[in-house]
């Protein structure tokens, strides 16, 4: 098997000039849970030379619901490792590395990326994770989800400590809203890889009113 055939699919949207240049990027996930094993299959199958997945935690039976890249099988194992592993064995042409430690070590190692992924779940590690952009000069799309509705941002020149880090306790979840929000920042994050157009510091925020209805709204961000 070849790479052309491989990823023929989208060699056919925009051509082997872009699917090759997604050879040389290079991006970091921080969490792999829920968002994180989204972005990591899609992602992970798109063409992007190297993935870095970042995840100190293991595997919990309540996780699997959501969390798509596991099965009862991975109970106890590190996330990120049990993600790299099924990445690479569904595609033969990435590297995939995990990192088993906390944010706040990981940073320390100093690697560059072309972008950062948030996949997170708690509002004082994306704030390290927006300082740590900035100062490295890093973009990084944010997002988060909770029962039946989730929020995404590319954030480039963007505040991101307008949001309220609070002890704010959060809801159940569904499965479904975690995959469409890792595939809405999926979507950015490859798009953003591929040269092509991103609205960038505009928080998408997506929810099921009591009717069922999928209402999306988008709010501007103030610059940092």
């Amino acid at each position: 098997m070849t790479q052309s055939e491989y990823f023929n699919r989208q060699i056919q949207l925009w051509g082997s000039n872009v699917q090759q240049s997604l050879e040389k990027k290079k991006i970091a996930i921080i969490g792999s849970g829920g968002l994180g094993c989204t972005l990591a299959m899609a992602l992970g199958t798109s063409g992007i030379g190297e993935i870095h997945m970042v995840d100190f935690d293991t595997v919990s039976s309540h996780n699997i619901h959501r969390q798509i890249a596991f099965t009862l099988n991975d109970e106890g194992k590190n996330k990120a490792k049990a993600v790299c592993t099924l990445v690479e064995s569904k595609n033969p042409f990435v590297k995939a590395v995990a990192f088993d430690m906390r944010f706040e070590e990981f940073k320390e190692m100093g690697n560059s990326y072309d972008l950062i992924l948030d996949a997170t779940d708690n509002l004082p590690v994306r704030g390290e994770i927006d300082k740590h952009a900035k100062a490295t000069h890093t973009p990084w799309i944010y997002a988060s989800v909770e029962e039946f509705n989730g929020q995404v941002c590319f954030f480039d020149e963007a505040n991101f400590q307008v949001f309220n880090i609070s002890d704010h306790k959060p809801g159940g979840i569904t499965a479904p809203i975690v995959m469409h929000i890792g595939s809405l920042q999926a979507n950015l994050a490859l798009r953003y890889l591929a040269g092509l157009p991103v609205k960038k510091d505009k928080l998408y925020y997506l929810y099921f009113n009591d009717e069922g209805e999928l209402i999306t709204q988008k709010f501007g961000m103030p610059k940092a």
